[in-house]
């Protein structure tokens, strides 16, 4: 059978070559090695037309141009040699395309990332649509890698060093008016004439090259690119801890490019590539990409779910009016908010016109658009509009009785199939659903704050819980732009579980006199986006000691928090950023760009905990005694089914609460390290710092046996 090609070429009347990109069988056009002899012949094509005037590259999908490479070609590599020569082989292709004797402009719609914008890069001009899917970036340090096809090496030349470092070392994409500012693109037009303006631009030819700005011509002077390549290497360490050596490579590349010229750049961009492939940095950041993918296609049951139209929101508050954000705005769902006053109801509504309001300034939605979203989000007092609500999301106080309560209202106000989502932190969502007229429509959503800004929620059925309602669930959190993981119905569910030990422990350390900076700076430097105290504080004091109780009745005493300390901390009114009482000072902000991030610690704590502040362990101690203690906590979920797979208690573990990406979540760092390692060094802080470090049977059982949590050489797709 004749294969069916990715690159598909027709020149027209005007001598101008249309080339559509449309990968057979895939959704996404993702850039493979096996192309590279196809696009090779269509460039000889191309050549060998002597009447030919431009091409225009094209995608023949109607959401993306190309969304990168596929990274299931790293995989295949043994060495950092074979990753190179993919690296170079690609590179290679560029540079033909670019060599083209006509000019070649990239038409895109939709992503235009990593490979894919190596490629658009590689034209002579770009034009993109303004659609809200249209994005442009170089993600792959996201993946503990660097563009390895030009990128690089292209990018600065056409947007100046500045932005292009902001770009690839953050990995962020542009939309389409920030690519149209900062050069990258040539126009930005609607999607009905991408293709006539590309056309356009092709016949155009080449235009002659623009001076340089004053500020980029400055800029690209070698005592100018000295200044900036320092400045960023100590950004970059100050943010990475030395934890991701992509980042750092890439500055190296990119430096020797604009130094030693784009020959030397590529060469040395190639062989960064391939030595980075084979980093346990990027292996561990590939294989949460692969699990959040094979994630996004986890229904959450066999069973179809059902369609919601509609959906109700109990609770204006901060959760509350997050919820019926992202429903209204990413769902695209209307939404109607019951609160007990207006005073909740506007709180909800401010909330949603502030994000949108936001996105408006910043033009990534219209004035219109956002009206339009707004008019999605309604609310009152009673319980009008309920009834058509397939689906209502209880996020009132954490009171059990409260919430029974809410589901003895739901059931008169609505119909009898509708489905009952408590966004609980701790309460057993049995428990919620006992007395209710159908337990099996009731079932825990639990969001993580801020809303609009954290990935995860956990979706929890209790034993009785109708697998449709969880399948509809899981299809809800999606269209949120959520990853939902389905855990069990017990006390913490996961993420909380495994994060409470973490903060007891933290907490250990404080009551024992180790400086809160000390304590905080040694979990950042082992990756954590900030430290187990500042975390407390801007979860709430209150709010995050409030599950401990909760958790050492229902586990026992490993769970037991410091309690002198913790009545101490709370009897002297601190409660964390939101009442600016807490482990750190609150001042007014600085318009000092230079201390905005510096927090200082609140050193009238120790006077209230009676101890001294002395560094007396290091900070690598106190890193493994707060880590060591989540590990374990976290096999024990694995062991008792509150996980269904080592998949989703990684994904819950780094999207829920930070724990560092480039070690992979706690199971994929558990097996860098080896059961038998885990165990020994547990077994040793148990031997100094008391019983809750025992490691749990099943971490005893694969040490003894050898066991890994993932299986070696089974990427998960």
């Amino acid at each position: 059978m004749e294969q069916i090609s990715a690159f598909n070429l027709a020149v027209g009347p005007d001598n101008i070559a249309i080339v559509t990109i449309d990968v057979p069988g895939e959704k996404m056009n993702t850039l493979r090695a096996e192309f590279v002899n196809e696009v090779k012949n269509l460039l000889g094509e191309l050549n060998a037309l002597n009447e030919l005037e431009g091409v225009v590259l094209i995608s023949g999908k109607p959401d993306n141009f190309v969304a990168g490479a596929d990274i299931r070609m790293i995989e295949a590599c043994q060495t950092a040699g074979e990753a190179s020569q993919l690296a170079r082989a690609g590179q290679q292709v560029m540079a033909e395309l670019s060599s083209l004797r006509v000019p070649v402009v990239a038409a895109i719609h939709g992503a235009c990332l990593g490979g894919g914008l190596e490629l658009a890069l590689a034209c002579h001009s770009r034009v993109c649509s303004d659609s809200p899917q249209t994005q442009l970036g170089l993600p792959e340090v996201q993946l503990g890698l660097l563009p390895g096809s030009g990128g690089t090496q292209r990018l600065p030349r056409l947007i100046g060093l500045p932005g292009a470092l902001d770009m690839i070392l953050t990995g962020k994409s542009l939309r389409p008016r920030q690519a149209k500012k900062c050069g990258l693109v040539d126009d930005v037009v609607p999607q009905s004439i991408l293709l006539a303006t590309a056309v356009s631009l092709a016949k155009k030819g080449s235009q002659p090259a623009q001076p340089l700005p004053l500020k980029t011509r400055f800029l690209a002077g070698k005592l100018a690119r000295t200044l900036i390549f320092n400045t960023a290497r100590k950004k970059t360490l100050a943010k990475t801890q030395g934890n991701y050596p992509a980042a750092e490579r890439i500055l190296d590349v990119m430096e020797t490019g604009l130094s030693s010229g784009m020959t030397n750049g590529l060469a040395a961009e190639a062989q960064a590539f391939g030595e980075l492939a084979m980093t346990p940095e990027s292996a561990a950041l590939r294989s949460l990409f692969f699990a959040s993918t094979d994630l996004k296609k986890d229904p959450g049951s066999a069973t179809p779910p059902v369609s919601v139209k509609r959906v109700g929101v109990l609770g204006g508050g901060l959760m509350g009016g997050g919820i019926a954000t992202v429903t209204a705005t990413k769902a695209g769902l209307p939404v109607r908010i019951k609160d007990i006053n207006d005073k909740g109801i506007n709180h909800a509504l401010q909330y949603a016109w502030s994000m949108l309001d936001k996105k408006v300034r910043r033009r990534h939605l219209t004035a219109s658009e956002r009206n339009l979203q707004m008019a999605r989000i309604s609310g009152g007092t009673d319980y009008r509009g309920f009834g058509q609500c397939q689906l209502v999301i209880e996020a009132v106080f954490e009171d059990l009785a409260l919430k029974q309560k809410m589901v003895s209202e739901i059931q008169e106000h609505c119909a009898p199939d509708t489905i009952f989502a408590s966004n609980t932190s701790s309460l057993p969502i049995a428990e919620i659903a006992r007395g209710a007229d159908a337990p099996g429509r009731v079932i825990g959503l639990h969001y993580f704050s801020p809303v609009d800004k954290m990935p995860l929620v956990e979706v929890i059925p209790h034993a009785g819980t109708d697998a449709e309602v969880v399948s509809t669930v899981v299809a809800l959190a999606k269209k949120q732009g959520k990853t939902p993981i389905v855990v069990g119905d017990c006390a913490g569910f996961y993420v909380n579980r495994i994060l409470a030990p973490y903060i007891n422990e933290a907490i250990r350390c404080l009551a024992e006199g180790e400086p809160i900076e000390h304590i905080d700076n040694a979990l950042v430097k082992k990756g954590f986006p900030v430290g187990p105290l500042q975390l407390l504080d801007e979860v709430g004091i209150d709010i995050g000691t409030k599950i401990m109780p909760v958790l050492e009745t229902a586990y026992g005493e490993r769970f037991a928090a410091p309690q002198s300390a913790v009545r101490a901390i709370l009897g002297d009114d601190r409660k964390g950023r939101k009442n600016g009482r807490g482990f750190y000072l609150y001042q007014a902000k600085t318009k000092n760009p230079f201390k905005a991030n510096k927090k200082q610690p609140d050193t009238s704590v120790y006077s209230v905990l009676g101890v001294t502040p002395r560094v007396s362990k290091p900070g690598e101690e106190i890193a493994e005694r707060c880590l060591f203690l989540m590990l374990n906590e976290a096999a024990r979920c694995l062991d008792e089914n509150v996980l269904r797979s080592v998949r989703d208690g990684d994904i819950g573990a780094v999207f829920g609460i930070g724990f560092p990406p480039f070690l992979g979540g706690p199971f994929r760092y558990m097996d860098s390290l080896g059961a038998s390692e885990v165990a020994t060094r547990l077994t040793q802080l148990a031997e100094r710092y008391g019983e809750r470090f025992t490691p749990c049977g099943l971490l005893q059982q694969m040490a003894k046996e050898g066991e890994f949590f993932w299986r070696k050489n089974e990427p998960v797709q």
